[in-house]
């Protein structure tokens, strides 16, 4: 991960109350084009200030955060979310487009402005139209000097995961919601990355203990993860403190962190390698062609090899179920609000295969989602406004909502909540099937933002309604976020409209003290000339009349099925090239036939 380049960030003191110091870390970032070649593949990336990797952002707890951003992609829109964090007081400055904000247009500028005030280990990355895995994608590292872990490391180093494509995302997502892909079959990766290179040295010391902060940045595979000659302690899992304890390996889905502490050994006279190999599992076909690790080296020294990793006969990765939170939060017991989430893929009348929660796709609506809550009164809890193809589900203050998730895919897959870290209190085995209320919950269950949810099986989350917001709830797998596997939490509208103003507009908060919405935020709806009132139709008189809402293609013709559709395009495809075979013989000239 690259440092921050010259002039990329700046940082100020500003005293907080009368005894804390605090910092306000300001950041320009003009995002624009390079060219990376990170597994030897020269392609183009997307970089920051002219660089890639892009730089780590990095704060202490109770920093002040100031990002500029500046879009110099020329040809796309873009936006920056900052994953992991709650945001709590600034929901505006969250990131998904259509949710919390307009995208950037080209040439457009943006502020990015919060405080953090909770530990960990995060990332930031692209929110708009699958971006990220074009290169949008870097670590934050939030710094605790009142961390239970600070004394029993020397030094912290920052490891990140990901898988990595040659083409473009665009074209890539064009080909992938297709009727001549009607499946849904995702694109495999062309390689995997460690650091954003391959061949990775890590220069340690002996009998130092590092803490290593590791992130998958990846846009598909889960990589399973170990340190040859060496046993991780667990101390941190999406920003969250964990009872300490030992694994072998560990596996991280598409955006979930751990932080491990390793003793280097007392003798420097050879290497280790460090293993990163994508999960398989995940995809439908694997190229012959596919390296599905990626290697580094623990270097004690560098005059010696960098051994070979040794093959492993069987992956078994440490639980992360089993974790214990080291405050030992008790299990939120008689949720309030309980609600279940149905995941399946079907296909439409275009002939593509989407992603469903409770047989809808997640469609963008015409209005941010943030402002219709802004903007629409009494009637923000009224779930019906945020329109048929969102998936909204609207929250009370201080509820326990309780989500009751069944997998009827036969994937895995990596469920990220914005805004909240939830309690994972079910998680059934792989083909389990739906969740039968039967379960012993944990007493201190394991709380974390992304977890994955095994094949035909199911999980049970729980968390507090107590961060106003509008919050997304999606499959971590960009392929699953494109093809519509969203659900919208609407947390507290009312107190939204208390604590946030549209400033300037005739739908300003009357709430003097409410926090504006900076100018730059709107201007990057106007200039695309979209509303910031209104529905998810963008009605502002009839809150309720949904008339032109965007919507997904029609359904297909009842009896039509995946097979059925891959027989009929192939049938096409037969009969074209057939008829041109017909054509092609019948102008050649009879002596030529003969």
């Amino acid at each position: 991960m690259a440092p921050p380049s010259a002039g990329s960030r700046l940082m100020t003191l500003c005293l907080l109350g009368s005894s804390a110091l605090a910092a306000i870390v300001n950041y320009e970032f003009n995002i624009s084009w390079v060219t990376a070649q990170p597994d030897g593949f020269s392609r183009p990336t997307i970089g920051i200030n002219g660089e890639w990797p892009i730089p780590q952002i990095t704060a202490n707890v109770g920093d002040r955060v100031i990002i500029n951003v500046v879009n110099g992609l020329g040809n796309q829109t873009t936006s920056l979310h900052f994953h992991g964090l709650y945001m709590n007081g600034t929901p505006h400055m969250d990131g998904p487009v259509s949710v919390t904000q307009c995208a950037i247009p080209p040439g457009g500028s943006f502020v990015y402005d919060f405080h953090i005030n909770q530990p960990g280990t995060y990332w930031y990355h692209s929110h708009d139209s699958g971006q990220y895995p074009d290169g949008l994608r870097g670590a934050l590292i939030v710094k605790d000097p009142d961390s239970p872990y600070k004394d029993q490391y020397d030094e912290e180093l920052v490891l990140t995961l990901s898988d990595w494509y040659h083409d473009q995302m665009p074209g890539q997502l064009a080909r992938f919601i297709s009727y001549a892909n009607p499946t849904g079959a995702e694109p495999v990766p062309k390689s995997a990355l460690m650091n954003d290179t391959q061949n990775l040295d890590i220069k340690v010391e002996p009998s130092k203990t590092y803490m290593f902060r590791i992130i998958n940045m990846g846009a598909f595979a889960g990589q399973y993860l170990w340190f040859e000659g060496h046993t991780m302690k667990i101390v941190e899992v999406d920003g969250i403190y964990t009872e300490a304890v030992e694994a072998d390996m560990i596996y991280l889905t598409a955006a979930q962190r751990y932080s491990v502490l390793i003793t280097t050994k007392d003798d420097a006279s050879s290497n280790f390698a460090i293993v990163g190999s994508m999960d398989q599992d995940l995809f439908d076909a694997v190229p012959a062609d596919l390296n599905p690790n990626v290697t580094g080296w623990l270097v004690y020294s560098d005059s010696a090899p960098r051994p070979t990793p040794a093959l492993v006969d069987e992956f078994e990765p440490f639980d992360d179920f089993t974790l214990v939170p080291y405050d030992k939060l008790p299990l939120y017991t008689d949720p309030d609000y309980s609600f279940e989430l149905r995941v399946e893929m079907k296909n439409l009348g275009d002939g593509a295969n989407y992603a469903w929660f409770n047989n809808i796709t997640y469609v963008r609506p015409k209005v941010n989602t943030l402002y219709t809550a802004l903007t629409s009164g009494n009637l923000a809890t009224n779930p019906a406004i945020y329109g048929d193809h969102t998936n909204p589900f609207v929250l009370e203050k201080d509820q326990v909502v309780e989500i009751v998730l069944d997998n009827m895919d036969r994937g895995k897959h990596p469920f990220h909540l914005h805004g909240h870290a939830f309690q994972t209190v079910v998680r059934s085995e792989e083909e389990a099937g739906d969740y039968m209320y039967n379960e012993t919950l944990p007493a201190y269950p394991m709380r974390r933002d992304t977890v994955m949810v095994r094949p035909n099986g199911n999980l049970v989350l729980r968390f507090k309604a107590d961060n106003p917001g509008i919050w997304l709830f999606h499959c971590h797998i960009e392929w699953h976020i494109a093809s519509g596997l969203i659900a919208t939490i609407v947390e507290r509208p009312l107190d939204l409209q208390n604590t946030l103003s549209l400033a300037g507009s005739p739908y300003a908060s009357p709430n003097s003290s409410a926090l504006a919405i900076p100018t730059s935020h709107i201007e990057a709806c106007t200039k695309q000339d979209i509303s910031i009132a209104g529905n998810a139709a963008g009605n502002q008189e009839d809150l309720l009349d949904l008339h032109g809402q965007n919507a997904p293609p029609k359904p297909l013709p009842e009896g039509f099925t995946a097979k059925g559709i891959v027989a009929m395009t192939f049938s096409v495809v037969a009969a074209v090239l057939g008829m041109a075979v017909i054509g092609w013989y019948g102008s050649l000239d009879r002596k030529e036939v003969k």
